[in-house]
């Protein structure tokens, strides 16, 4: 079905793959059309729990696809494609299951921003990820002036988008960046691992956390109370709160199927 993307779903997990290996996965108006694409299957399948996003070959996404620039685009052409990242980034925020982005290699510029919008990062040992925008004359994206302060805080968010440069696994983990950081050679078994533990949890509760946790910083404490008590309310009625009851009071794992 696609061209720029793989798309591939076992044991509750989406994943996703950029596949322009011999560009560095550098994003085109076709890719980001096509990862859109394969989120939306994602979504639609009650048999996903989880998307993981990671690239093919030495980059996760090595951010615009600068021979593309140079086509000759018109100022209209220009402008959809970089709201083509805009749209597919809130896509990610708003998206029902979470997702994982596993970077491998680098995440520079877009590739950096379609990470950060995502709910998780996990990073190998020798990945690197930067926002080198604004040093080649370019502007930021994927609502990355939003979410960047809320992750590092301002002042590491000012240095990180200012300076533009690369940090690795252990630095983005040290500032709250990115979640984990794995051995090269064990990876994307990790990065599975790590989505296995989102599988076993009740879907309907963590589409909820997510909205609530992604957004209430937008609301005021007694809007977010409420929200809370609406979530609370909602799944005590699902089959999901019963099985996590009774499996609480058994003393086993419990096994949500998402209704």
């Amino acid at each position: 079905m696609y061209e720029t993307v793989t798309f591939s779903v076992a044991d509750g997990i989406a994943q996703i793959r950029f596949n322009r290996p011999l560009r560095l996965n550098a994003v085109t108006q076709q890719l980001y059309d096509e990862l859109g694409e394969a989120l939306v299957e994602a979504e639609r399948d009650v048999e996903v729990r989880v998307v993981l996003l990671t690239g093919a070959g030495r980059a996760f996404c090595v951010g615009a696809d600068l021979k593309e620039h140079k086509a000759g685009r018109t100022p209209y052409d220009r402008r959809q494609y970089l709201q083509g990242e805009q749209l597919l980034c809130k896509r990610l925020l708003q998206l029902k299951k979470p997702v994982v982005s596993a970077v491998n290699g680098y995440a520079l510029g877009a590739g950096a921003e379609i990470a950060l919008a995502s709910d998780f990062i996990v990073m190998s040992r020798t990945a690197q990820i930067g926002l080198p925008e604004i040093s080649i004359g370019n502007f930021l994206g994927g609502g990355v002036t939003w979410l960047l302060p809320r992750l590092v805080g301002l002042a590491k968010a000012r240095e990180l988008v200012f300076l533009g440069e690369r940090i690795g696994g252990e630095e983005a983990t040290r500032i709250g960046l990115a979640n984990r950081v794995f051995d090269d050679d064990v990876f994307i078994e990790s990065a599975l691992q790590f989505c296995r533990q989102l599988t076993a949890k009740a879907p309907r509760s963590m589409q909820l956390a997510k909205e609530q946790l992604n957004f209430a910083a937008e609301a005021t404490l007694d809007a977010a109370l409420r929200a809370e008590l609406e979530g609370m309310t909602f799944v005590s009625t699902t089959r999901d709160w019963q099985e996590g009851v009774d499996a609480f009071a058994e003393k086993r794992a419990p096994i949500f199927r998402g209704d």
